[in-house]
């Protein structure tokens, strides 16, 4: 059985710093592309940024040189650290992992969310 548990959301005052955490768990991690997404009310569910397991990160254009998000293979966990956060940044955060599958497909899962708050 797959779990996302994420943790490290919280309230934050604008420019403050916060890191998010995912641990993985019923997934080969190693090859498992992991991602976070965030989602405000409203709106659709957007991606944040990317790992994947062949070293490949990949981000919004809106958190460019403020987020960072990196993995710890050896706890199955991926991290977001955010920096000079904004309050557009306030939203629901998601962990996400697309597990490959044979033949080319993909299962996907998803953390349960967690809420960041950016206060100006």
């Amino acid at each position: 059985q797959v779990q996302l548990v994420e943790s490290g959301g919280g309230l934050v005052q604008t420019g403050g710093s916060l890191r998010l955490s995912c641990a993985a768990s019923g997934i080969t991690f190693t090859i498992t592309a992991m991602s976070w997404y965030r989602q405000t009310p409203g709106k659709q569910r957007e991606l944040v940024a990317l790992s994947a397991s062949g070293g490949r990160r990949d981000y919004a254009d809106s958190v460019k040189g403020r987020f960072t998000i990196s993995r710890d293979s050896a706890k199955s966990t991926v991290f977001l650290e955010m920096s000079t956060l904004k309050p557009e940044d306030t939203a629901v955060y998601y962990c996400h992992a697309r597990k490959p599958l044979l033949g080319g497909s993909y299962q996907e899962y998803w953390g349960q969310g967690i809420q960041v708050t950016v206060s100006s």
